[in-house]
């Protein structure tokens, strides 16, 4: 069977670019040999928020007297509700997915794909049937999975990735989580919530380490206040597996310390998934475990392209999203603009939150720039106070000498919603002055991004 567009994987690049493609006339079939979603909607970003959710309202609920509110009886938290409810939305989601497919007529292909020259792919059913398809363009999204070292092998049930952790048969007594980037650091946070004795080992000397410092050390400093321990500057050498607990011996400044754990999470990063995809006999030109590709996705073999995990730049949904819809549209004829990979939102889903966009204070100096810094904290804020959640702070670095918005660090609640206004106004080239003078409501969040803004010009008002 021939197609305009061959998708090769449903994540949030893959389904994207489908939708995408077929809103502009293209016949458009999707292979997927799992759930429709990829990994983000049924065992990374999705799922997880909602047992981050979960934890929160469990929070929530021990601290209502402090809003006033009486509850009786203990407060406890149900882990097995918690993760059941965390698969329900999953499965929603997935379901959605379905849904729009069926909505824009694109066809589901379900096995493994491996490409071929001339444009065609063999599919590989459940059953062990193969089938040939073609395709005018090719769209490889296959995406990634947790990352093995080799003194961290993942046997699935003492030694885990992120998958086992959405979805553990008990919540454990203790946890070593090994890695602080957003995976290790949502995690560590959720189960030492719900209950869990936590230990977050990272390697290098903040958690959260590609984020300004300013903001790794108040999260460093919330997971500590809320009895969790970290232990940067530090390294898991080996994890011994044969008792009942698991023995992790980790290197620190002061030498080997030993700490024992029900489970071990590794959250070290990812690999991608390009194991017998075909890619070398189609040539295909991989570099340091990416697919290559050019501005508009656009692979070493024509007609073939790559988006997502799997090439270089952020392993993030939102970019793979975009670089699908780039991608199709692109190949529609339509007049694109390269992805900016400086304006990219990341965000951490911890409490506090953590989101940021474009040069940290520290990047920008060291690019050359000139800076002005203008900070606000959430306890002067009077929706953060009323909110009960004071903890945090939004940061914004502008060039002195012309203005540009180089870009902001937020920590506090709702910040991965406020990093979309800096996102928009970085794109749009707003200047700080011109922020200032947008009237934001209050009392709001918000807010604080414009007092931040004020401060960096020496006109803020409430601090």
């Amino acid at each position: 069977m021939n197609y305009d567009i061959l998708v090769i994987g449903s994540g949030p690049g893959g389904y994207v670019a489908a939708i995408r493609a077929s809103q502009l006339g293209f016949k458009v079939g999707v292979i997927e040999k799992a759930d429709l979603g990829g990994i983000c909607l049924n065992w990374g970003c999705i799922p997880t928020k909602a047992l981050i959710k979960s934890a929160q309202v469990f929070n929530y609920a021990r601290h209502a007297a402090d809003y006033g509110v009486n509850i009786s009886g203990e407060i406890s938290a149900d882990y097995d509700a918690m993760v059941k409810r965390s698969r329900g939305v999953a499965d929603g989601m997935s379901k959605g997915i379905q849904f729009l497919f069926k909505k824009n007529n694109i066809e589901v292909i379900c096995g493994s794909a491996k490409v071929k020259p001339d444009k065609k792919v063999d599919v590989t059913a459940n059953d062990g049937s193969v089938t040939e398809y073609s395709a005018t363009h090719i769209i490889i999204a296959t995406g990634a999975r947790s990352r093995q070292l080799p003194n961290l092998t993942q046997d699935g049930v003492k030694i885990i990735g992120y998958r086992e952790a959405m979805n553990l048969p008990k919540l454990p007594v203790s946890m070593v989580v090994v890695g602080s980037g957003a995976i290790g650091s949502e995690f560590a946070y959720f189960y030492n919530t719900v209950g869990t004795k936590v230990t977050l080992v990272e390697y290098l000397p903040n958690v959260l380490p590609i984020e300004d410092e300013e903001a790794s050390k108040a999260i460093e400093r919330s997971f500590k206040k809320n009895g969790m321990t970290v232990m940067t500057g530090a390294s898991v050498e080996s994890v011994d597996t044969s008792g009942e607990l698991c023995k992790v011996s980790i290197q620190t400044k002061k030498g080997i310390q030993v700490v024992e754990a029900e489970i071990v999470l590794s959250a070290v990063g990812i690999a991608t998934n390009l194991e017998g995809l075909g890619l070398e006999e189609t040539g295909i030109k991989v570099e340091n475990g990416k697919v290559v590709v050019d501005e508009y996705y656009v692979t070493t073999a024509e007609n073939y392209y790559a988006i997502g995990d799997i090439v270089h730049g952020p392993a993030l949904a939102h970019v793979a999203s975009h670089e699908g819809i780039t991608c199709v549209e692109k190949i529609a004829g339509l007049h694109v603009e390269p992805i900016d990979y400086n304006n990219i939102p990341g965000c951490t889903y911890t409490i506090p939150e953590v989101a940021s966009v474009g040069y940290t204070e520290k990047a920008a100096i060291e690019k050359g720039y000139e800076v002005k810094v203008g900070k606000f904290p959430y306890s002067a804020s009077g929706k953060a106070s009323a909110a009960g959640n004071k903890e945090g702070f939004i940061k914004v670095v502008f060039d002195a000498k012309y203005g540009e918005f180089l870009g902001a660090t937020m920590v506090g609640e709702n910040v991965t919603e406020l990093i979309a206004e800096v996102v928009v106004a970085r794109k749009l080239e707003t200047t700080g002055e011109e922020i200032i003078k947008s009237m934001h409501p209050h009392p709001t969040m918000s807010e604080a991004l414009m007092e931040a803004v004020a401060a960096a010009y020496g006109e803020v008002i409430h601090i």
